[in-house]
């Protein structure tokens, strides 16, 4: 890959293994890189160990999402979403174990899958993305089962309550829409925009990210980045964050944040900003933590840049992996 094509990548998506010893991206070329985090981490780590040890080409467009199972590494691009063995690609042989569309209504409409999460509750995966509908994947036989239609503009981001039994979903039109996973149907609709705590018009109505920690949402986009009561259905705290936030996730007693900006934003759950660590992307889209593994327990976050952030402290950044 030349200078100029480096010069303009982006990092869309991360996953760690689930021996959490290694780190997949997703780039806006349609590859993915895997990254050894053990060999990173190592006291002996060179500039080499910090290169991918893999780096192939997985669909046309944009690696939109990636998502890890107990030995796959799921990857969605244009419409499509592949399935790849970890234990294969560690060995450094790229053949996707399956590859599946949803059932869109034309042939001719190629619609981009922005994110995907598993339910373990029946083994489904649960994909949102270009066509406003939200499509679930049984795992187990590999057939699409069925398609959750409300939203009208396309799905951002998805997410499940496993113990209730809730898929939610983010999405252009400004609601968060909360269904039944039994019945399919969408049970509360959410217009977070029209909550004059949470507006800013000048930025749009539409959610980028959204996650879920037992009763309690966090959501964000156009509007500021809120924590919601979900018994209640309304917002408790609203997070002073300038710009779109795009990817949120619940650290123990407080919130990690990225968006437009070059930092990280750390978050008391009462709505103050405590921090905010410089990066090296000038504005961000997604953040993982390696829980999968206590010896790789990092912090990884991409964005405008072929370079990826690790934190081995999430108060600074330690050194950067790179494309």
């Amino acid at each position: 890959m030349g200078p100029i094509e480096l010069l303009h990548m982006s990092v869309f998506s991360q996953s760690f293994s689930p021996c959490g010893r290694f780190l997949a991206a997703g780039n806006n070329y349609g590859e993915i890189a895997l990254f050894s985090l053990s060999a990173a981490l190592s006291p002996d780590a060179t500039a080499i160990s910090q290169k991918p040890v893999l780096t192939f080409t997985a669909h046309e467009g944009p690696v939109f999402s990636l998502l890890s199972t107990d030995c796959q590494l799921l990857s969605a691009g244009n419409g499509e979403i592949s399935a790849w063995s970890w234990t294969e690609l560690i060995k450094k042989n790229v053949k996707p174990v399956w590859t599946k569309r949803p059932n869109y209504k034309s042939s001719l409409e190629i619609p981009e899958i922005n994110s995907m999460v598993v339910s373990s509750r029946d083994n489904s995966l649960i994909v949102g993305g270009g066509d406003n509908n939200i499509h679930i994947l049984d795992l187990e036989h590999g057939v699409f089962k069925s398609a959750l239609q409300g939203h009208s503009d396309y799905i951002h981001c998805v997410t499940v309550r496993e113990r209730e039994g809730e898929i939610l979903s983010g999405g252009e039109d400004g609601a968060v829409r909360i269904w039944d996973c039994r019945t399919g149907q969408s049970v509360h609709c959410i217009e977070v925009y029209k909550y004059e705590a949470c507006a800013r018009p000048q930025y749009g109505k539409w959610i980028s990210c959204l996650t879920t920690d037992s009763d309690w949402m966090l959501c964000g986009g156009g509007p500021s980045l809120s924590l919601w009561h979900l018994r209640s259905l309304s917002p408790t705290s609203i997070f002073p964050l300038s710009g779109c936030q795009r990817h949120a996730s619940f650290h123990q007693d407080m919130i990690l944040a990225v968006g437009e900006g070059a930092f990280v934003s750390h978050c008391l759950l009462g709505g103050e900003v405590k921090a905010q660590i410089p990066c090296t992307p000038q504005s961000l889209n997604t953040l993982q933590l390696n829980t999968n593994s206590s010896e790789h327990r990092v912090l990884t976050v991409g964005g405008s840049s072929d370079h990826i952030d690790v934190f081995t402290n999430l108060s600074y950044r330690a050194f950067s992996l790179s494309f």
